[in-house]
């Protein structure tokens, strides 16, 4: 959520820089969110007068009582009845408008940094970096045809339990499918990620801290009869750990890691591009978090992608790097680097990771601040990326490392599985 003094500070600068979002008509409603804030400001000022005259006689009120001023007594206390009154009223006031600001702001998504690419489609994408492919004689088969063939995943069986989205993973298809989740978190630890394990259900409070509520309630699993939902990623938990924190610049950076299952509706998903394991509603996920001064943050999304790809190339993935464009854009993200892993059965890319910074935008909502050594307090800088999301990767993996009769382990895994081939 955008603070709205640096809304109105910047208030030409914020006006662009959501245009590039695609934002449309914006500008009337950031007036109208400054005119509101003029309005509460002045309804504020009326409320702290009153308090401090309310105050100010109840004083008097004990003084009198002292004196046995009777008379004065009754005097003062109408008067501060009266006063009270008054309080309420412009407490309601106050309350009103102090939601009708609040209810404004969230609707208004995080401002793109200055090196974003500007547009509003998947060309204006910049792509950073890209590997080479290998090439192989064999006809490579897709990855829902080689599970099948190797009997590593059901998909049908995790149909007939629960539905279509939900795959089962067999024998040696558990097994990596757990290698990879225990080298992900083995990695993270020594580049010096404190490991979490979090809860899957989240609260209301803590989905809206960190930008999923209301934007993406949609795409949710909601606790019939709970206020509960089942986390969409790690990153839900695990930042909210610190909302209403104040960090010691001294205990900063924060680095966390955790291994979830991951839970989303996927609403209006279809066709080919969900296939096998392109698109599920439960998968496994690693989540690095990273909760930094805003001086640093930049230095460290740079580090958190150099660290994912180091992930990949310990793999022998072929991938590639890609700077979101300004409308392409989460929600919350200032600035977003996606990873693609690329499948040669499909003959096409597949996101597997991505990086984002958020600035302020959630530490604002779940108010995470850190104290600076000069004893002042500023809004935390969050940021978060998957390292790795293992469907994809999973998928990448047994298609790029099949051959006639055998699917090869990567190297690094072996160590994990016990087996070097499926």
């Amino acid at each position: 959520m955008l603070e709205i003094k640096k809304i109105r500070n910047n208030k030409v600068e914020i006006i662009l820089s959501l245009s590039k979002r695609n934002v449309n008509n914006i500008e009337p409603i950031i007036d109208n969110l400054i005119e509101s804030d003029d309005k509460r400001k002045k309804i504020k000022s009326r409320y702290d007068d009153l308090n401090s005259q309310y105050n100010l006689s109840s004083k008097e009120i004990g003084i009198n009582i002292k004196q046995g001023n009777t008379a004065k007594i009754e005097s003062l206390k109408l008067n501060n009845s009266k006063i009270k009154e008054e309080i309420k009223k412009v407490n309601k006031d106050l309350k009103s408008i102090e939601k009708k600001i609040f209810d404004v702001l969230i609707t208004i998504p995080n401002i793109p940094n200055e090196n974003v690419p500007e547009g509003n489609k998947e060309e204006n994408n910049e792509i950073v970096f890209q590997s080479k492919s290998s090439k192989t004689e064999i006809p490579l088969l897709p990855h829902w045809d080689l599970v099948k063939k190797y009997k590593i995943i059901d998909f049908e069986l995790g149909n007939k339990i629960t539905g279509a989205g939900f795959p089962v993973y067999i024998n040696k298809g558990a097994k990596l499918q757990r290698a990879l989740i225990n080298f992900f978190l083995d990695e993270a630890v020594k580049k010096g990620y404190l490991e979490i394990q979090p809860p899957i259900l989240i609260n209301e409070n803590s989905g809206f801290g960190t930008g999923q509520i209301p934007d993406k309630e949609g795409q949710m699993y909601k606790v019939e009869n709970e206020n509960l939902f089942l986390i969409p990623t790690a990153e839900v938990p695990i930042t909210n750990i610190y909302q209403n924190t104040i960090l010691d610049i001294k205990d900063t950076p924060i680095k966390n890691v955790a291994y979830t299952p991951c839970f989303r509706k996927e609403a209006g998903s279809w066709g080919s591009h969900v296939r096998g394991l392109n698109r599920l509603h439960q998968f496994d996920k690693v989540e690095i978090v990273q909760i930094v001064s805003p001086e640093k943050s930049y230095t460290v999304l740079n580090d958190m992608c150099n660290y994912v790809e180091s992930l990949l190339e310990n793999l022998k993935l072929p991938y590639r790097k890609i700077k979101l464009c300004s409308g392409d854009l989460g929600f919350t993200s200032a600035m977003t680097y996606d990873f693609e892993v690329f499948s040669p059965g499909q003959k096409k890319w597949l996101e597997c990771s991505s990086v984002s910074n958020f600035e302020t935008y959630q530490s604002n909502r779940a108010n995470i601040k850190i104290k600076l050594e000069n004893k002042s307090k500023v809004l935390a800088h969050t940021l978060n990326g998957s390292a790795l999301a293992l469907p994809r990767i999973l998928a990448s993996i047994i298609e790029n490392n099949q051959s006639k009769n055998k699917i090869k382990v990567p190297k690094v895994l072996i160590p994990y599985t016990g087996f070097d081939e499926i």
